[in-house]
């Protein structure tokens, strides 16, 4: 028992590490009408808006793994809805994992796909 304590206790400092990243000029978000079926791709830069059916999208900034652009990318981005005044979502969401932490929405879905770099 000794000997895992001691293991777990060495393994700690590195665990909490922080990944370098880099900050893309934009995003690639992919939107979809749960109703029709229509998918639509969004090419933002930071700090743009795109509408998508009753939703505005904006994006605040996209990053990605340093030394990888087409890596595992997370933005942060506020979707509003026409007629609201609280957004639907705000916060990062992340390419890899888009239900962790997800638009909450019953005719559309929003995710991630990539941070552009031009």
């Amino acid at each position: 028992m000794k000997a895992f304590v001691l293991l777990f206790a060495m393994a700690l400092p590195g665990m909490g590490t922080a990944q370098e990243v880099g900050i893309g000029t934009g995003a690639v978000l992919r939107g979809l009408e749960k109703v029709s079926g229509d998918i639509e791709d969004f090419n933002l830069r930071n700090g743009e808006h795109a509408t998508f059916g009753r939703l505005t999208i904006e994006l605040a900034q996209c990053r990605y793994p340093a030394g990888d652009p087409a890596g595992d990318a997370f933005a942060y981005i506020t979707i509003l809805e026409e007629n609201e005044e609280t957004p639907r979502f705000a916060g990062w969401m992340i390419a890899s994992s888009p239900a962790l932490n997800a638009l909450d929405h019953p005719r559309y879905d929003v995710w991630v796909m990539r941070c552009t770099t031009d």
